[in-house]
């Protein structure tokens, strides 16, 4: 039976409710192995909404907490290397030992947002002239998205959320439809290191799900892998929506 690649949203898989799914074939073999929903716009903005409700404890939660968290998330991310090197195989073709490499450059970008807290706190500089003081503070930017091809299904998207999470930001992360699987194994594994529901969501799907993501007026920002006519696409759409 073919395996289907749902949701992620709030927390826990969401059964795609569009009646609509891409096909996901193993290279290898040119079978079709797994089908995938598509999202429509009330799960784009369910997904968006789980985001954005999260944040509003997230985004005021302690430096300390995020850390300890990603460091669980490191932790299992290594554990589970092999695992998320076999989906990406399986979906994207690349051998294994490609896959593992993958992995490894994604998970020293986890590494970095470990520690990247540090960074995050305000600064005073007092006297920088007569009777005037300076002080900085960093705050998160609320709900962010990030859209992210084919070639590297685990790699792209650890280049994005990772520092946003740590920056206190919720994700919404559409990755490619033709090798979903590796996005979700990532958003258990976060589910696993306690990160709290909403915090991370996936939504799976095509020009639907991207437009609404960049047409939505509680998303932030959004990041972007891919190619130049597609980035054009994309910041002229968003831009012209926020």
């Amino acid at each position: 039976m073919t395996k289907t690649v749902d949701h992620w949203i709030g927390g826990k898989s969401v059964e795609g409710a569009s009646g609509t799914y891409g096909p996901v074939t193993d290279p290898a073999t040119g079978a079709v192995t797994t089908r995938v929903a598509f999202a429509t716009v009330d799960e784009v903005d369910a997904a968006v909404a789980a985001a954005k409700d999260a944040y509003a404890t997230w985004g005021q939660s302690s430096l300390a907490r995020r850390t300890a968290i990603l460091f669980k998330f490191r932790a299992l991310l290594d554990a589970h290397r092999d695992d998320i090197a076999a989906l990406i195989t399986a979906e994207h073709g690349k051998v294994h030992s490609d896959a593992l490499g993958e992995v490894a450059r994604g998970l020293e970008i986890v590494e970095l947002a470990c520690g990247i807290t540090t960074q995050l706190k305000g600064e005073l500089s007092t006297e920088v002239a007569s009777r005037v003081d300076v002080s900085s503070i960093r705050q998160p930017l609320g709900v962010v998205a990030g859209i992210t091809p084919f070639n590297f299904p685990a790699m792209v998207p650890m280049w994005m959320f990772p520092i946003a999470i740590a920056c206190g930001n919720t994700f919404v992360l559409k990755p490619s439809e033709k090798d979903p699987s590796a996005a979700m194994k990532l958003a258990e594994l976060l589910a696993e290191a306690g990160l709290p529901d909403g915090v991370f969501n996936v939504v799976h799907g095509d020009k639907v799900a991207v437009d609404r993501l960049l047409e939505h007026p509680d998303v932030a920002a959004v990041s972007f892998v891919g190619s130049t006519p597609i980035a054009r696409y994309i910041h002229t759409t968003a831009s012209a929506n926020h």
